[in-house]
């Protein structure tokens, strides 16, 4: 029996690179799986969030990757990113990082996140991205969110990050 390719697309946030230490950590978590090609984007060309997230789209579309074998990770506006791509294809997961979910600045922000499976986090001193409205968000749209107490980088919650993303991995995976 043939095993489906599962596509993992991250994407930084707006002052960050391909190479972060946070995608770059989540991007090699998701190559320990089986069956997973892990892609980490590079927005650095652009601050638009529209122009991003059409590079998202063109990525998924470059690599024939179908929503239902699709996990998007993202960080910051890397996060809305995500969430609006969801919202556009509904996709298998959406792993998001102090996503910029609520930001007025954004086009169509607050996204309604269209992934069978999603996971934020946030820290609860964020000052780039508030944490109560993104928890809002959440709330109203019965999404998964663990707050934890750390920054907008989430620099002191990076083996949270990876345990967590390991976890979630394993649910789009469906493995026990």
């Amino acid at each position: 029996m043939s095993q489906k390719t599962i596509h993992v697309f991250l994407s930084h946030g707006l002052e960050s690179g391909p190479g972060s230490t946070k995608i770059q950590a989540l991007k090699l978590e998701a190559e320990k799986f089986d069956g997973v090609s892990a892609t980490a984007l590079d927005h650095t060309n652009s601050k638009d969030p529209s122009v991003r997230l059409e590079q998202m789209h063109r990525a998924i579309d470059a690599a024939g990757a179908r929503p239902e074998t699709t996990v998007l990770a993202g960080s910051s506006m890397g996060g809305w990113v995500c969430a609006q791509t969801s919202a556009n294809v509904p996709v298998l997961g959406c792993f998001l990082l102090a996503p910029a979910l609520t930001l007025p600045s954004y086009p169509n922000a607050p996204s309604t996140i269209g992934a069978r499976h999603t996971q934020i986090i946030h820290g609860w001193q964020d000052d780039v991205v508030e944490p109560m409205p993104v928890i809002q968000a959440a709330q109203q749209q019965g999404l998964p969110i663990l707050v934890l107490p750390d920054g907008h980088r989430l620099q002191d919650s990076l083996d949270r990050i990876v345990a967590e993303f390991r976890l979630f991995m394993m649910l789009c995976l469906d493995l026990d």
